[in-house]
């Protein structure tokens, strides 16, 4: 019971002095007599205060980090999805651009051609087909598309439709090794047969064994009655080997065709043959090669200007 009575009577006691500093502490302001102990304080708690705090700070720190970890991945996520959306639409801004392209070269050909056409998309090739190389086209006989009529697009003949169904159409590509077409040579006007060899050029047949052709030439269709399967004029390839055959009654020559078949999008079918023969006025211009430029002589040293006396002795005398 002592004890306890003590250790209250201690404890009053404490607080009593503790409240009694502090009134004589705010009563002195700037002049309290505790100023001077505060300092001391300072003096020696302060340094420990600052290795605690150093000792603290990178845990504090990682603790934000984590905080805000959340916050930074939520902003790199809606970047990255920005990022992929702008990269969307710039696909479908250069996809649109290039079809763009695709139709102007197109109706161009068939307006150069007097060629009617309808317009349809690729949307299947190759290997669900019966054949070795065709494409299926979103267009058939609801838009008055018909067996063995030309396909065409910017660049010249695509090939002949071969299945017609109300909404989609089957087409034989110019490649197929089953594909055989009629073809004049511009200029000369040699007639010849074409046929696909799948990866490779087409070879076409020149019935004129001694025809003078040569590299770089170029052939166009030469048409079929009512225009079917092929209306004439379409470019189809230029001449890249002309092969040797002595003797023959044909001629032989591989030609590189102008269409790129493995980048087919857009094509058009003519539904509407010309009134007259285009000839050669649907290829386009041949390139003009650019001369290279002239060489430029360098020039040449200057020399020196002549003094006075060389010019003085140079000139003639007068006599008396």
């Amino acid at each position: 019971m002592r004890d306890t009575r003590e250790s209250r009577l201690l404890l009053i006691l404490l607080v009593a002095v503790a409240f009694a500093l502090i009134t004589v502490d705010i009563k002195g302001g700037e002049s309290s007599p505790l100023n001077g102990a505060r300092k001391a304080a300072a003096g020696v708690f302060g340094p420990v205060e600052r290795s605690a705090a150093g000792a603290v700070d990178p845990i504090a720190r990682t603790v934000r980090a984590i905080r805000d970890s959340g916050t930074e991945q939520q902003r790199l996520d809606q970047i990255g999805a920005e990022n992929t959306e702008l990269r969307q639409k710039l696909a479908s801004s250069d996809t649109a651009t290039g079809r763009t392209k695709q139709l102007d070269d197109m109706l161009r050909t068939a307006g150069t051609g007097g060629y009617t056409i309808k317009a349809a998309q690729v949307i299947a090739i190759g290997a669900a087909q019966a054949f070795s190389w065709t494409i299926t086209i979103d267009a058939g006989s609801d838009d008055g598309l018909a067996r063995d009529m030309t396909v065409i697009n910017g660049e010249g003949l695509v090939g002949r439709i071969t299945t017609v169904a109300p909404t989609t159409s089957t087409v034989l590509l110019a490649t197929d090794p089953g594909f055989t077409a009629g073809t004049r040579m511009e200029g000369s006007g040699e007639i010849g047969f074409a046929a696909g060899q799948g990866a490779g050029p087409m070879k076409v047949q020149l019935l004129n064994g001694k025809a003078q052709v040569k590299p770089g030439d170029r052939l166009v269709t030469f048409g079929s009655q009512s225009g079917r399967p092929f209306v004439p004029g379409v470019p189809v390839g230029k001449v890249v080997t002309v092969e040797a055959t002595p003797g023959e009654l044909t001629k032989t020559v591989l030609v590189q065709p102008f269409v790129s078949f493995t980048r087919l999008d857009l094509v058009g079918v003519v539904v509407v043959p010309p009134r007259t023969d285009p000839r050669d006025a649907v290829l386009p211009p041949v390139p003009t090669p650019t001369a290279p430029p002239a060489p430029v002589a360098p020039a040449a040293p200057a020399s020196a200007a002549p003094s006075t006396s060389a010019s003085a002795s140079a000139s003639p005398s007068g006599g008396n």
